[in-house]
């Protein structure tokens, strides 16, 4: 996924401004492809410059309003339908599993306790999302609510899976 698809996406439910398209950011996209302001504003440039995107309103202050345009919702569809997803083969996280035995026993389980650690935290972050996905019935809220289940299911099966891994190490 890019930042370019992810706000192509945002603007397909409707125009917004940098800044709304940022507070949606925080409360959905962030969980599976965070960004930045600045990498938001620079985007929002570059989708103008492709043709993607219009500014369709402008406001007080400078605010600039954009709107998806019929190019942009061709990309979105395209990327949507026609590339393939990346499948990530790299987790320097199960590199260092292989590796363990070069550390002592009690360090190794500490790496793995740690680690479900780190899967308990991101799945009460994103449980702490779950009020407001579910309170919403338009095309992002309905498949933010797939897409959460996915990060949850996701979250609480590396925990186990720490856990078993811990109760592994000799």
């Amino acid at each position: 996924m890019s930042l370019r698809h992810a706000v192509l996406g945002l603007l397909a439910q409707g125009p917004a401004s940098g800044y709304d398209l940022m507070k949606m950011f925080d409360v959905s996209l962030s969980h599976v492809w965070p960004a930045t302001q600045s990498q938001l504003y620079a985007e929002l440039g570059k989708l103008a410059e492709a043709g993607f995107v219009d500014v369709a309103t402008r406001g007080p202050r400078g605010r600039k309003e954009y709107a998806l345009t019929e190019e942009g919702l061709a990309e979105l569809r395209h990327w949507l339908t026609q590339i393939e997803p990346t499948r990530v083969a790299r987790s320097d996280m199960l590199l260092r599993v292989f590796f363990l035995a070069r550390v002592p026993q009690e360090q190794a389980r500490a790496y793995l306790r740690h680690q479900a650690g780190l899967a308990a935290e991101r799945v009460e972050r994103l449980e702490g999302v779950r009020e407001f996905v579910e309170s919403g019935d338009d095309d992002l809220s309905v498949y933010g609510r797939i897409a959460l289940e996915y990060g949850l299911r996701l979250g609480r099966m590396q925990r186990e899976w720490a856990e078993w891994a811990e109760r592994q190490v000799p």
